[in-house]
């Protein structure tokens, strides 16, 4: 195997520039995900082989700047900073181009390796934008390649510059980038003071300066902790009152004002516009889905179509993955001969963990959808469509974002409400996100709508769940603005990026990492739940049961019955003892204890210790229930939960509906809590927001119940 020399690049851009399908035409299948030391953030890295190099990408988080406000400008900061990748790629978006080039010019200013992928290539010639890349590299200081990752352009050009940079055979004039005297003077006396502070010398002194009179805190914290403080304080006052008196204005607001001079000037001598008058796609698309009347239809229909796709398409490959699991445990099951391991493996493993994963086919199709309604430009659409809605119930419109996010996860969903400006916003809208239905319940709604309705009315119920989720959500939120997070909603100030048909790959590589992690969860968090569960369903064992079975099998085996008749005795003894067993069980005594305060909902004894398991992680219902349910049945068709539940006189349509309600509104997963408790900051308010969960699912579950035993 040969060995390589590896550069470390960082890609960084603003969001939808194009960076992460840039990063997957360069890496392909080549990556892996993880997180960002300390935040959920997620970080995904790849590699290629390239000549005698392994380049290693880094997709750093989309961001418009680098002022640490948000998280993602304070993971993409801290990344540059404390990592020192080798080269530094800025993608920039073509089309766009003024607006892509305020972070650049915070890049110049860090004095970083840098390059810019100058991305979208094609649609810059295809909508007639002159670009002069020549001269936009002599003002940048850097060189820039023109790429398409959509139509994988440019990407070798790109490589060959990477290693270019990397063994310094680039040269190019000093960026062109310049403050007014007053403060360039500031910046250069500052500069020269820290450049003497050893223990700095990993920082950039001139960007040090620059940020230190912009008034960054962080900068400010580190810089006071070193003797040369004293001296830079000083300058720092006069810088102040010089440009005070010079210009009427502090440091700060003349740097940002330079900035855009700078970027206004480079766009006036490098960019040429096409004549205006023509109307583009995204204007003809948008004047339909914006339209005050149609946009909200057309939204609703659009998810409608999203849940039925989930559901359709995805119900013949469950099955198909049902019957492999059917099969497969029905192979291994005479293989076994001890009870108790078959027990183990059958009724708990195959059955809890392969309960889970037969949805894996629906929770692809639902993230793929979502990734494309991303990707395409139509998110950032329907976020603002709902915007007057959203200041109905006293939220802002950017609130709409991490509610579709929680669609998926609740936990990133938390995260990024930090975007909120309001206080008040951000926890009401961490508030609701838990009954966004997150993909963990879904196989919930399949499971149970997939029993009880036929696939047309299933995928409506599965839709009017989501939707019950989201009016309970808003009407959560208006109550909490009106008493205790009182507070006047922001005006809604969101950018609408073109519209693109998205790439292939990008959508498949996000869904796949969606998939990924639930897969790892089933073979993790699920199998060590399905594992406990089986042995608190199945001891403390009764042995006077176990005896009266011997003693019933063996009147029956000794009895003058036909074979057929014979086995079909047996296997009824063995269900009611194992019925029985299970209610003797610690799960049973458990479950048996709760039974008064859920039996109005229609739940019985079994259902009340999937659902205490479910706090775990929502898709241990359906695991919990494959194993218990499967315990009391020792037919051939044990591994068919959906068979059992529509055969189990327990259940029926009013206790379906009325369960997917109540999971869809109880207390998230504890991972979800542990999150909304550090973003809230108490435990006081986790309590509050559990009490208030957990009787909103009680109230909403039990009037489900009584009008579903009523109309169906």
């Amino acid at each position: 195997m040969a060995s390589f020399q590896e550069i470390r690049v960082a890609l960084a851009g603003n969001p939808n520039c194009g960076k992460s399908s840039l990063f997957n035409g360069l890496t392909g299948a080549r990556q892996k995900v993880g997180n960002f030391s300390g935040v959920t953030i997620e970080k995904y890295e790849g590699y290629v082989d390239y000549r005698e190099y392994r380049i290693r990408f880094i997709d750093l988080p989309g961001t418009y700047s680098l002022t640490p406000y948000s998280p993602e400008e304070l993971v993409t900061r801290k990344f540059l900073i404390e990592e020192s990748p080798d080269v530094v790629v800025n993608v920039l978006e073509g089309p766009n181009l003024e607006r892509n080039l305020l972070l650049t010019t915070q890049l110049m200013e860090m004095e970083v390796d840098l390059l810019v992928a100058l991305n979208m290539y094609d649609e810059v010639e295809e909508r007639g934008i002159e670009i002069d890349v020549k001269q936009l590299q002599r003002l940048l200081g850097c060189h820039i390649i023109p790429t398409s990752a959509k139509k994988k352009q440019g990407l070798d050009v790109l490589l060959d510059h990477v290693i270019r940079v990397y063994e310094g055979d680039i040269e190019i004039e000093k960026n062109k980038l310049g403050f007014r005297q007053g403060v360039e003077s500031a910046i250069e006396e500052i500069a020269g003071l820290l450049a003497l502070e050893s223990e700095l010398s990993t920082f950039s002194a001139h960007w040090l300066a620059i940020k230190l009179l912009e008034n960054d805190r962080e900068v400010y914290s580190l810089v006071k902790e070193y003797p040369v403080w004293v001296k830079v304080e000083l300058v720092l006052q006069k810088a102040i009152k010089e440009t005070g008196s010079l210009y009427k204005s502090d440091p700060e607001i003349i740097i940002t004002e330079d900035r855009y001079a700078f970027i206004r000037g480079a766009m006036q001598e490098c960019v040429r516009m096409p004549q205006e008058g023509r109307v583009s796609l995204t204007d003809h698309v948008d004047r339909i889905v914006l339209n005050r009347v149609l946009g909200l239809p057309i939204f609703f229909c659009i998810v409608w179509l999203i849940f039925h796709m989930t559901f359709t398409l995805g119900t013949p490959l469950m099955e198909g993955l049902d019957f492999l699991f059917g099969s497969f445990a029905a192979v291994v099951s005479p293989l076994l001969p001890n009870d108790t391991l078959r027990s183990v493996i059958v009724d708990g493993i195959i059955a809890g963990v392969g309960g889970v994963l037969i949805f894996l086919p629906n929770i692809i199709l639902l993230f793929l959808g979502l990734s494309f309604l991303e990707a395409s430009g139509y998110m950032a659409r329907a976020a603002f469509v709902v915007d007057k809605v959203m200041h109905r119930f006293g939220l802002h419109g950017k609130s709409f974002i991490p509610m579709i996010t929680g669609f998926g996860c609740s936990i990133p969903a938390i995260m990024a409400t930090r975007t909120l400006k309001s206080r008040s916003d951000r926890l009401a809208t961490i508030m609701i996100i838990p009954f966004m239905s997150c993909g963990a319940k879904l196989p919930v709604y399949i499971l149970l709508a997939g029993a009880f309705f036929k696939p047309a009315v299933a995928a409506n119920v599965m839709f009017g769940i989501y939707m019950l989720g989201v009016i309970i959500g808003l009407f959560s939120a208006l109550i909490m603005k009106k008493t205790f997070l009182k507070s006047e909603s922001e005006p809604f100030v969101m950018e609408l990026p073109p519209y693109r048909w998205p790439t292939l790959t990008s959508v498949f590589f996000q869904s796949n990492i969606k998939a990924m992690m639930y897969v790892r969860k089933a073979g993790t968090v699920i199998l060590f739940a399905v594992l406990l569960i089986w042995v608190v369903s199945n001891y403390p064992r009764n042995s006077a049961l176990d005896g009266a079975l011997e003693k019933q099998v063996a009147a029956i085996e000794l009895s003058d019955a036909p074979l057929v008749e014979k086995q079909a005795a047996i296997i009824e003894a063995g269900d009611r003892v194992n019925a029985r067993q299970l209610e003797y069980s610690i799960a049973g005594r458990a479950g048996k204890l709760m039974e008064p305060l859920i039996r109005p909902l229609g739940f019985d004894w079994r259902i009340g210790v999937a659902l205490v398991t479910g706090l775990a992680a929502k898709e241990v219902v359906v695991s919990t229930m494959g194993t218990i349910y499967s315990l009391g049945k020792t037919g051939e068709s044990s591994s068919e939960l959906k068979t059992i539940l529509k055969n189990d006189p327990a259940f029926g349509k009013a206790t379906a509906l009325s369960l997917m309600v109540f999971v869809l509104l109880y207390i998230p997963c504890v991972a979800a809590v542990g999150v909304m408790r550090k973003e809230i900051g108490n435990w006081q308010a986790i309590v509050l927001y559990s009490s208030y969960s957990m009787t909103v699912a009680w109230i909403f579950s039990f009037i489900t119940y009584r009008l579903a035993q009523w109309v169906v």
